[in-house]
Parts: structure tokens; C-alpha cells; sequence
């Protein structure tokens, strides 16, 4: 079976944690995964986001060759879905330096905006990992987190709570 076909195949949970298993860090594989990440087909990308996302829980060094072109993807009309599943990963790695700026910017974008609260809790995740090594934003972050606090979902103020006492508030 092709991963055109196994990604497509992805329409629930442990059909996209099976295929990412499949993938268990083969770099061709991942590759393969990547391209149809970043296809025009709306639900190529999205179903490829989906194992992307679990790709990266276990493998998190995979997305490190892609990481530039996941971010500046972000930039673009990009579906739920995909801000959802990229923010998630960026969750998990490390982040290289020239990316850290634009990286900052959606994510702020994203947490401060009218994203589902998915996309603005991994946001949030991913801008207090990046304050770890740009503590100018541990601010704003903080003040941004403060205002949204009593509006937010549940799952949002768990999160909140959770980097709030982390950056000492």
C-alpha cells in the first residue's frame, strides 16, 4: 500500500497512531509522510497532519529537516487540521534559533486570535518553551494568558494555570 493510500486511510485515532508506527522513524517513510503534508489536496494534508503529529510524539528528530518549511506553511491559509497538528509538534522539539522569531509570531498570533482552543493551548505550550531561550516574551506571554484566562475553556485554563505557575506567577 502506497502512504498516499495508508495516510488517506488515517480517519481515526488508531488508524493514525498505526500508520505513524509503520513509519517508527524510517526517514524515507517520514519524507514520503511530509510531501503529502504539504499537498494542495486539502484532505491529503490533513490526514498526513494527523500522523505527523503522532509521528513526532515518538521520533521528535524527524521533523527537524522539514521544520523551516512546516513554519513558513503556517504563514499560508493552512486548515485547522494543519495549524493544529504542526503546532503540536513544534511542542516537542527544539526549535533552531532562526526560527525562534518567526515561530513567536504565529504562535502569539494564534493565542491571541480566535483559533480552536486546541491550536492555542499547543501555541501556548510552544511560546513558553521559547521563553526558556527568549525570556523578552515571558511577558507578554503572561499578560496574554492573564486577559484570555476567564473566557477560556476549561482545557485552556488547565494549561494556562500550568505555565502561569511554571513562569512563576
Amino acid at each position: 500500500m502506497t502512504m498516499r493510500a495508508e495516510v488517506l486511510k488515517a480517519n481515526n485515532l488508531d488508524q493514525a497512531i498505526f500508520t505513524a508506527q509503520r513509519i517508527n522513524g524510517d526517514e524515507e517513510k517520514f519524507a514520503e509522510l511530509m510531501e503529502l503534508f504539504f499537498s494542495k489536496d486539502i484532505k491529503t494534508a490533513n490526514r498526513a497532519a494527523w500522523v505527523l503529529a503522532h509521528c513526532v510524539d515518538q521520533h521528535p528528530w524527524q521533523i527537524m529537516p522539514h521544520l523551516e518549511r512546516l513554519i513558513k506553511n503556517l504563514n499560508n491559509d493552512a486548515s485547522d487540521a494543519i495549524k493544529r497538528n504542526s503546532v503540536r509538534a513544534l511542542q516537542f522539539v527544539d526549535i533552531p534559533k532562526n526560527l525562534w522569531g518567526e515561530t513567536i509570531e504565529i504562535c502569539f498570533r494564534y493565542l491571541s486570535g480566535s483559533e480552536a482552543i486546541a491550536i492555542k493551548v499547543f501555541a501556548m505550550t510552544v511560546l513558553y518553551n521559547l521563553s526558556l531561550k527568549v525570556p523578552e516574551i515571558t511577558n507578554e506571554l503572561k499578560i496574554i494568558i492573564e486577559d484570555k484566562l476567564p473566557y477560556e475553556s476549561a482545557g485552556f485554563k488547565s494549561r494556562a494555570k500550568k505555565i502561569l505557575m511554571k513562569i512563576g506567577v
